[in-house]
């Protein structure tokens, strides 16, 4: 008979197992569903024989024990982590880790992995599906301030990144330059060496032929009238001609040179037409013979200027008219042996005529007229001579044009948002000038109507070769602006950065930008947002572009879960082996990560409880097949008598 009860047990332990993985199928699609598995053990055992050891010569025997069937010994849980399903909705929580939500319920405390949150009309947190309360990482209620708004903040500190451009537009300071430089020039000069007189038959005529500085071959004819021609008549031929001057030197000898001097200047020599050569008997040479120049001095007459045609005489006049650089009109007259006679004298009184603006001569002798101040400007000079002059000059050789455009400072210019200490925005424009040495300041500006900037603009921002920012620590860069409607002024810190730091300005070869990285200002918010970080900690975000907690959920932590007493609905409550609960943040020890919009999944592996439910039915139909066995048995029992 002991075999019928001990099949009894094997289909009891077995319909257990098959009501185990029933339940686990059926919650195959529950949220923070965790899988139960069943243990069996076996019953007591029957003893037949009893186990002896070895003695007088006979060795050990073990025992003999029948067993007595199959218990349910443990229906353990799998805490294991399952899928986490997003929902998109914002109190949906889920953990990734051990950790178990906390509920208040009534008197009673419940655990969750099930995080179906929501908010009552009370903006308290609590479990949709069951109504209590959830708690926070110190076992409060929580209750979230959807409500308030977000207090405004002044602006006390702006961060600024960018480049200021290395390539130097401006400022730069309008110069106008010469054409050609003035040089100290010398006539090209030509002296017989015969000295004459020269016998001529009486009535014959003797010729030459001169080209004076590239012109046209001019002809010189000298006709005797005694029998003879000397060194007075031919100078005075000569004389005669455009271009040059002829005279007789000390030496007796016919001596030609050019009215103009220089390089250009040159004299050649030819014979005439006639049958006598008078080139060789004057013994002149045939080359071509040039004047000559060198640097400007001291003593350089104007007369001695490459580009004079005529000399000038005292009272001869010439005429500056021109525009300063401030726009002042100039116009005067340098008077040729009153004002002076030599080029500095000149320069000198040009000079005198602006001022806002010098005049000078560069190393190649150029007329060089250089404004004060940078900027753009209408500066002019114009030479000419006065009509009556005896002497006259080619102006056109030395006048001076715009070598340098004039221009502002190199500007960059950025606009910001700031705010005032009842968060009304305002717009703060920083406009960067470079300056003449090279430096930038950087002046602030509010429109008229929002108010006034009352500190002085920001100077000293420097840079070195390689564009990285140098003494930004020495400069002054608190920006003090009164705002309309406020009783005080607001002062503001611009942070330009510092040396090696990439972070802040830079001066590179690329184009200007300056742009606002951060400002720490911001104008009163109403809630727009809310989500949940991995610590559990509830961040609200306001229209400001501002966030903060609204407050923290907590999580639980059990030395042993699987001591967890079920309470329905996917809550769980604390049992005399699971444990007390350690009450506090996410992600702190094993707790896990809290996951924002998203449930976890059950656990169950459904293939593998279809695999385990094979076993359990196979389980019981062999103890089904032992009872009928042991049926056939009594029968045969019953029918020996």
């Amino acid at each position: 008979m002991a075999s019928l009860f001990t099949a009894l047990s094997g289909l009891k332990a077995h319909q257990d197992w098959i009501d185990v993985i029933g339940n686990n199928l059926a919650n195959a699609n529950t949220s923070g569903f965790k899988t139960s598995h069943a243990t069996f053990s076996s019953s007591f055992h029957s003893t037949l024989r009893h186990a002896s050891g070895p003695a007088n010569g006979y060795g050990g025997r073990n025992p003999v024990q029948i067993g007595m069937g199959v218990a349910l010994s443990d229906i353990g849980r799998d805490f294991g982590q399952g899928a986490l399903n997003s929902t998109g909705r914002v109190f949906d929580l889920a953990l990734s880790g051990r950790g178990f939500f906390a509920l208040q319920g009534g008197a009673d405390t419940y655990y969750t992995r099930v995080g179906t949150f929501g908010l009552d009309g009370q903006n308290n947190l609590v479990d949709q599906r069951t109504g209590y309360q959830v708690l926070d990482g110190t076992g409060s209620a929580i209750t979230l301030d959807t409500d308030s708004v977000f207090a405004p903040q002044a602006t006390s500190m702006l961060e600024l990144v960018g480049n200021l451009p290395k390539e130097v537009g401006g400022p730069l300071q309008e110069v106008l330059t010469g054409a050609e430089g003035m040089k100290h020039g010398q006539p090209a000069t030509v002296a017989a060496t015969s000295t004459g007189p020269w016998a001529v038959p009486a009535g014959e005529t003797w010729s030459l032929n001169v080209s004076v500085s590239g012109g046209a071959p001019q002809q010189v004819s000298v006709t005797s009238a005694s029998g003879s021609i000397d060194a007075a008549q031919v100078a005075a031929a000569i004389d005669d001609l455009d271009g040059v001057s002829a005279s007789v030197n000390a030496a007796g000898q016919v001596e030609v040179a050019t009215d103009r001097v220089g390089e250009d200047a040159s004299i050649r020599f030819t014979s005439g037409p006639t049958n006598r050569d008078l080139v060789s008997t004057l013994g002149l040479p045939t080359t071509l013979v040039s004047g000559t120049e060198a640097a400007v001095g001291p003593t350089t007459d104007l007369n001695d200027l490459p580009g004079r045609v005529d000399p000038y005489q005292n009272g001869d006049q010439i005429l500056v008219s021109g525009v300063d650089a401030d726009g002042t009109p100039v116009n005067a007259t340098f008077t040729y042996g009153v004002d002076g006679t030599t080029v500095d004298d000149f320069v000198a009184f040009l000079d005198g005529l602006y001022d806002d603006a010098t005049v000078s001569l560069n190393a190649a002798g150029q007329l060089v007229v250089g404004a004060d101040t940078a900027g753009e400007t209408e500066l002019l000079l114009s030479l000419e001579d006065a009509s009556g002059n005896v002497g006259s000059m080619d102006w056109t050789d030395y006048a001076v044009q715009t070598t340098t455009e004039g221009t502002a400072s190199d500007e960059v210019v950025s606009s910001m948002e700031v705010y005032d200490s009842a968060g009304v925005a305002h717009t703060l424009t920083v406009t960067f000038a470079r300056q003449q040495d090279g430096s930038w300041t950087a002046t602030a500006s509010v429109p008229a109507e929002d108010g006034v900037v009352l500190s002085n603009p920001i100077a000293g921002i420097a840079f070195d070769d390689s564009g990285d920012p140098v003494g930004l620590g020495a400069v002054d860069t608190e920006v003090l602006v009164q705002f309309s409607g406020q009783t005080s002024p607001q002062s503001m810190s611009l942070e330009l950065g510092s040396a090696g730091d990439f972070g802040g300005l830079t001066q590179y070869g690329s184009d200007g930008e300056v742009l606002v990285k951060t400002q720490d200002g911001f104008g009163a918010g109403q809630l727009a947002n809310i989500s949940v970080d991995a610590d559990g900690t509830i961040l609200g975000f306001y229209t400001n572009g501002q966030s903060r907690s609204l407050g923290e959920v907590g999580v639980a932590v059990f030395g042993n879960p699987e001591g967890l007493t079920a309470g329905g609905d996917g809550l769980w409550m604390a049992s005399a082996n699971s444990g007390q609960p350690v009450l506090g943040a996410g992600l702190a020890g094993a707790a896990g990560e809290v996951v924002g919009g998203a449930l976890e999944n059950s656990n169950v592996d459904t293939a593998e409880q279809f695999v385990r439910l094979i076993e359990a039915q196979r389980g019981f139909q062999a103890n089904a097949r032992v009872i009928t066995a042991q049926d056939e048995v009594l029968r045969e029992t019953v029918n020996l008598i």
